[in-house]
């Protein structure tokens, strides 16, 4: 197994004057699942390329293990990449298929046989072993694609948006299958998507991309917990973190008709005259009937999910209209057009600043 470095590398495309990754600087552990996420264009599926070879390296350096891999064709990588379309042989048998890099690499057959007899248990194929790829379902071709990586037994596992081509259901059974599949095998593993709930359900840590820049790299926890800038409090979240300017005022941030306690060295570190602050769905405390504290927010939609529910409203904040969402009781559900007044939970908002997006408050 092997550790992986990206030492600040960077990508620029021909005809391009802007890097789409730059000056990339991650650490990925030995045995650690991390995982890529940002929006379309993040530069999150080029870094993925560069550490496989597909991509060049115009500066900075890649290294797996004590190698530096910076110049090195594919082949020479010791990686095993899984993709999103499975790339499978559709004439080949899915034994032939999971053992053909085996077979390419000169292995004798009662070894290829034996490997792949032995992926296949892993990944409940073994009943499989003889069809054609156009007789399995999409979730059994992906455990094909799975299962020609293992084989291989690669230092580093590569995995370009294997699920997006799955329905729903099959994407979050088939997330916990390579989760755990992963945590077994104790491969490295860099995984690229762009769906932050995959992300934050898969990997031991995710880095949030955004116009080829690393925002933050963390544990799940803390990058729900403690976003670094206001991209990453929105990227993070389902349904995404309630963003809010507000005016600086004695005590805290005036927040409707409250007065939010905020550290007040978080405030000192600005010259702004408001902050934004950051308050989750579930972070809201819904004041009671008849108070008028907090912000009123009108119900336009209400998503019930039965243990809870989501309140989408919107809320009058000087001239304008913000959208807000907040989690209530699911045995509590207010009417479609009412008015609710919500105050954010003491010690659970976060302060960014309004200027540079950065988080103010520890």
């Amino acid at each position: 197994m092997a550790t992986v470095s990206f030492d600040k590398a960077t990508r620029i495309y021909p005809g391009s004057d802007k890097p789409a990754v730059d000056a990339l600087d991650i650490e990925i552990e030995d045995g650690e699942f991390l995982v890529l996420v940002g929006p379309s264009g993040c530069g999150k599926s080029t870094s993925l390329r560069m550490l496989a070879g597909l991509e060049d390296v115009n500066s900075g350096a890649i290294r797996i293990g004590d190698r530096d891999v910076t110049h090195l064709p594919p082949k020479d990588r010791d990686i095993a990449m899984v993709f999103q379309n499975y790339a499978l042989y559709p004439h080949m048998t899915v034994a032939d298929n999971m053992g053909f890099a085996l077979k390419i690499a000169g292995v004798n057959k009662a070894e290829i046989r034996q490997k792949v007899e032995e992926a296949a248990k892993i990944l409940d194929l073994t009943d499989y072993l003889d069809r054609k790829p156009k007789a399995l379902s999409g979730g059994q071709r992906q455990r094909v694609a799975m299962g020609r990586a293992i084989v291989r037994e690669p230092q580093v596992f590569l995995m370009d948006e294997p699920l997006s081509n799955l329905d729903a259901k099959l994407r979050v059974s088939t997330r916990t299958q390579i989760a755990s599949l992963q945590r077994r095998l104790g491969i490295t593993t860099v995984y690229v998507t762009h769906d932050q709930v995959e992300a934050m359900t898969m990997g031991d840590r995710v880095a949030v991309l955004k116009d080829g820049l690393l925002q933050q790299i963390d544990s799940p926890r803390n990058m729900y917990d403690r976003p670094a800038n206001l991209f990453v409090a929105g990227f993070i979240g389902s349904p995404a973190m309630n963003l809010v300017e507000v005016p600086i005022t004695d005590g805290g941030v005036k927040f409707g008709n409250s007065v939010v306690p905020v550290d007040r060295d978080a405030l000192s570190a600005t010259t702004d005259k408001t902050v934004t602050v950051g308050v989750r769905p579930e972070h809201f405390d819904v004041a009671g009937a008849g108070s008028d504290l907090g912000l009123a927010v009108t119900v336009n939609v209400v998503e019930e999910l039965g243990a809870d529910a989501y309140v989408y409203g919107t809320a009058k904040l000087g001239d304008n209209s913000k959208d807000l969402v907040v989690r209530v009781s699911g045995r509590d559900v207010p009417e479609k057009g009412s008015t609710l007044h919500v105050v954010p939970r003491p010690g659970e908002s976060h302060v960014f600043s309004t200027s540079t997006g950065e988080r103010l408050s520890d």
